[in-house]
């Protein structure tokens, strides 16, 4: 019940009510007249209400339903004297049925009457019940001064009738006042006991549910629905749902009886450890559905998270509505049990066979297959190959270090890759797409053993050393101590150095050059030339000849 309209006001309520009964006896004689004319024209019908006095009735007041005028000339008619030469027929046909309603009052009965509020004066009200009028002082309104009352229905109850005056009092205070104290009855009981009643759900919003408890209404905020944390309450209740509810407070000024559910339950968290455990295998409905993950109800009153990477093995799952819907029920694994944050969380995909444990069966490190890119870094592409996926890193591209994944592939393109790597307990797996072309290294050795001498360019310098290209996507590098007596600080990209190619590892392909072992490499060459170009005759005598000759 609303009570922002209700005003109490202390007044001599004997008094104004003998006011009203002088004024209505005054101004509304009941009396019997015969119709002397009628003037379509003018809308109005002329009576003799006697005492040589004739009034103006208008005739909208007989005519019936179809628009027929229902008296003619010579007609005696029942009419209520409103002074000044008005008159009213159908304020008669209410005096009439009301004087019918005060002699056949039981004053052993209690009447509780509704109606609207048609009229007002300075003493009250007028309140029009199936064509009776009834008087409510305002006192007994409970009505505000600061609402327009014209067309409020009310409920009252009959308080007094005056036979005589012909003048029916109601209250609508005194209902209020009744509901007044049955509420704070209800609500002391329910404060008291603090024990669960049943009451039933009478208007669900967004944010509660109003549930009438013994003929009172509480809300439960949507807070104090469930023990997993705020819910819509439109998901799990339909008015006329009976509940079970407790009291929690109850504000005076605003009479606002607040009400819990969950409150009336137990509380899953405070037992959780016999109800559910990590590694628990249940069955969930979903609950909710969400960009980042799925709610699913385990029952119990218990909630659990299923996050968007626990639903599939497949890391490019882009929605959870692709893979599940709203009241589906599907069996989970518990994975987390937060008992301070009082969450779940659980796991669909580990109970789904590992794609992993299906591609290790399959295939093996050196086989060759077909996978669809899938996604596209700055260090890579990801290759789907079966069920699983793998890492073409932009060094396994091509030999062409200048290509890439970017500059080379697209999403959804197909390639022929050569698995290179597996690790299972990591679940990754790296392809290879210059695996499947000969090594430009390789291809280097065969022309070219340790101790050649070969010229390249700067390409890069680092901190340990400088690498030189030697030929087309063949480089080679040269460690900071192998470029004597070249200077690091003085040497310039597009530089040429010339050096002996001191290893090759044509499997890793890797190259070293060292410009240190030049210089003795020339030497001990010139020296082997010089052997050959000396006679095997040739004396020590001879080679030094005159030198020793004075």
């Amino acid at each position: 019940m609303k009570f922002e309209d209700i005003e109490i006001e202390d007044v001599d309520f004997e008094a104004m009510l003998e006011e009203s009964f002088k004024k209505s006896e005054s101004r509304s004689d009941l009396v019997t007249g015969t119709v002397v004319k009628i003037d379509e024209k003018d809308n109005l019908a002329v009576v003799d209400i006697g005492g040589g006095r004739d009034a103006n009735l208008a005739l909208d007041e007989i005519r019936d339903e179809e628009g027929n005028i229902k008296f003619n000339v010579g007609d005696e008619i029942q009419v209520v004297n409103q002074g000044r030469g008005r008159i009213s027929y159908k304020a008669a046909l209410s005096r009439v049925a009301l004087n019918e309603f005060i002699s056949e009052y039981d004053e052993e009965q209690e009447y509780i009457i509704e109606g609207v509020v048609t009229k007002k004066n300075k003493g009250g009200y007028v309140v029009e019940v199936d064509g009776l009028e009834f008087f409510m002082p305002r006192t007994l309104s409970y009505l505000s001064s600061k609402i327009d009352p014209i067309g409020k229905k009310v409920k009252a109850v009959i308080v007094k009738v005056d036979k005589d005056k012909g003048s029916v009092v109601v209250s609508r205070k005194e209902l209020i006042e009744r509901d007044k104290a049955k509420t704070d009855e209800i609500v002391a009981e329910l404060l008291e006991n603090k024990e669960p009643v049943v009451g039933t759900i009478k208007k669900i919003t967004s944010y509660g549910m109003f549930v009438d408890v013994g003929g009172m209404d509480g809300l439960v905020h949507y807070s104090q629905i469930s023990h997993k944390g705020p819910v819509n309450p439109s998901k799990y209740f339909q008015e006329g749902d009976e509940v079970n509810v407790v009291a929690l407070e109850y504000d005076k000024k605003k009479r606002h009886l607040s009400l819990s559910i969950k409150d009336a339950n137990p509380d899953p968290w405070t037992d959780i450890d016999s109800i559910i455990g990590v590694g628990d295998t249940v069955t969930a409905t979903v609950s909710n559905i969400e960009p980042y993950g799925v709610f699913v109800d385990l029952g119990e009153d218990l909630e659990a998270f299923l996050h968007v990477s626990e639903i599939s093995w497949d890391k490019n799952v882009k929605h959870p509505k692709d893979y599940l819907n709203n009241g589906e029920d599907i069996n989970v694994e518990v994975i987390e049990i937060d008992k301070e944050g009082r969450r779940l969380r659980v796991s669909l995909k580990s109970l789904l066979p590992k794609p992993m444990d299906a591609f290790t069966q399959q295939y093996r490190v050196g086989d060759i297959v077909k996978g669809t890119v899938t996604s596209i870094t700055d260090f890579g592409a990801f290759v789907k190959v079966g069920s699983v996926e793998g890492l073409l890193h932009n060094q396994e591209i091509s030999w062409d270090k200048s290509k890439n994944a970017k500059s080379e592939l697209a999403v959804g393109d197909e390639v022929e890759v050569k698995i290179i790597k597996i690790d299972k307990d990591a679940g990754k797996i790296s392809l290879s797409k210059k695996a499947l072309e000969d090594s430009p290294i390789k291809a280097f050795a065969q022309n070219h053993k340790n101790g050649a001498i070969v010229t390249g360019t700067v390409k890069d310098k680092k901190d340990f050393g400088v690498f030189i290209a030697l030929e087309d996507n063949v480089d080679a590098l040269i460690r900071t101590e192998d470029l004597h007596p070249l200077k690091f600080d003085e040497i310039e990209k597009g530089q040429e150095i010339k050096g002996v190619i001191s290893f090759i590892d044509e499997n890793n392909d890797r190259i070293r050059v060292s410009v240190k072992r030049l210089e003795r490499q020339e030497e001990r060459e010139a020296m082997e030339q010089l052997n050959l170009n000396q006679d095997d005759s040739m004396t020590l005598g001879d080679a030094f000849g005159d030198k020793f000759k004075k």
